[in-house]
């Protein structure tokens, strides 16, 4: 058996009540037993990009961030749309992450989830996002995709994704990422 896969999850939404943070908290229990799934540290305290902070240093917050996804064998970023696009403070910490030396994104495997109150579950994001990560060099799984529409009636009064078929939709795509992870290995 090979050994365990470290597998990070990048989350767009600040919302303390965000239905994307409760489907990042769910993969960990779809995971295989080969995989382990863990969040990444919160984009809030990121500031917004300026070239002029980044000459004064990077942020702890970035270099964290940094030094978490070169750890880990994988990134799933799983984000609302806004505005047909990528969040703002997503695309911000994606931003800084592109500076930093020996930019953590290049030659790492992503997956995308998105979700989203709407019918379509984020599709417009995730165009856009992949659109930056090629841009960063990454390699982006191409299916299966994870949108999830009407995610408000996905998630449980505690917060949690209770709908078996997402659920079976993120087992799914985990699965596959992780074979995708071992083939670019």
């Amino acid at each position: 058996m090979s050994s365990p896969l470290k597998i990070v999850t990048l989350l767009g939404s600040l919302r303390q009540g965000s239905y994307n943070a409760a489907i990042a908290r769910a993969l960990p229990t779809v995971a295989g037993e080969d995989v382990v799934v863990e969040a990444l540290p919160s984009i809030r305290d990121i500031p917004v990009y300026d070239a002029d902070l980044q000459a004064e240093g990077f942020p702890p917050a970035v270099i964290a961030l940094a030094d978490a996804i070169r750890a880990a064998d994988g990134v799933v970023i799983v984000t609302p749309e806004y505005n047909y696009s990528v969040p703002g403070a997503l695309k911000n910490a994606i931003d800084w992450l592109s500076r930093v030396p020996e930019q953590p994104f290049a030659g790492k495997p992503v997956a995308i989830q998105t979700a989203s109150m709407g019918i379509l579950g984020g599709a417009r994001c995730q165009y856009h996002l992949r659109q930056v990560l090629v841009f960063l060099d990454c390699h982006v799984l191409n299916k299966p995709e994870v949108m999830i529409g009407a995610v408000q009636d996905k998630v449980n009064a505690a917060g949690e994704l209770a709908d078996t078929g997402t659920l079976k939709r993120l087992d799914e795509q985990l699965l596959a990422f992780t074979k995708f992870i071992r083939r670019l290995g």
